[in-house]
């Protein structure tokens, strides 16, 4: 079965940022993205029925949200093409926490330490929008889990990283600092499964649903929600998640 993208309800997708983003995004006027410091960006850059490579490659604010991530529900077979998170507004997040290219994520980064008893080495995390805080909370609770879940947990994979995501040109969540892979032992990637360019995508996943729901508590996506999954990859998104007390969907 597949997905299908939706046009996003505007004051809702405003309540939203506004709410993941709260020094940053001052809101949405007609069709602009208002920032505190007076700027503006496109909210919908009124392309319609893009084809599935521009929606990733060349997503407009609005695109970001053409489908609403399911926290908190069982980790099922997602339908075809359902990648809620994948597609990220370039422009929008180099707003928000800088082009590592020009090396302004940097001045950003904090180190938070990595399952403090279990592992207790640090990984580099943006403090912007409450990022490394979240992740220090994930870590947390992680470390409270039984040595069962400790080959999915550490050595962690990576943090930051300033590079494009794997086979594009496309800025990586990793350049922002807001992304950490884990599980790289049993982890899996659409990509490596794939024989030829057109093959289907058949989903594999590993990670044990209790890692998935306390990232995802926490302001974190998942990639083992994607069609095109990546269940390694674990990046903040809080303005595709509820707020912590509105619960999961």
């Amino acid at each position: 079965m597949a997905a299908t993208r939706l046009p996003a309800n505007r004051d809702e997708v405003a309540s939203r940022l506004q709410r993941a983003y709260p020094e940053f995004v001052a809101g949405i006027s007609e069709n602009e993205v208002l920032f505190a410091d007076g700027t503006t960006l496109p909210f919908d850059d009124g392309i319609a029925n893009k084809p599935d490579k521009d929606w990733i490659s060349n997503p407009d604010i609005e695109d970001m949200f053409a489908y609403r991530y399911p926290a908190g529900a069982p980790a099922l077979v997602p339908d075809v093409n359902f990648d809620p998170g994948r597609a990220r507004n370039a422009a929008f997040f180099s707003k928000i926490y800088g082009d590592c290219r020009k090396g302004e994520v940097d001045k950003h980064l904090v180190k938070v330490v990595w399952l403090p008893k279990k592992y207790g080495r640090s990984v580099r995390f943006t403090k912007l929008n409450g990022a490394a805080e979240m992740l220090s909370r994930v870590s947390a609770e992680l470390d409270l889990l039984p040595a069962s879940y400790n080959v999915d947990l550490f050595p962690p994979a990576g943090t930051y990283n300033c590079r494009s995501v794997a086979g594009t040109k496309d800025p990586s969540a990793h350049g922002y600092g807001i992304a950490i892979d884990i599980s790289l032992k049993r982890t899996s990637y659409w990509r490596w499964k794939m024989l030829t360019p057109t093959s289907p995508v058949e989903f594999r996943n590993k990670v044990p649903f209790q890692i998935v729901r306390i990232f995802e508590k926490h302001g974190f996506i998942w990639g083992g929600r994607w069609h095109h999954y990546d269940t390694m990859h674990f990046e903040y998104r809080p303005e595709l998640l509820p707020a912590h007390n509105e619960g999961f969907r």
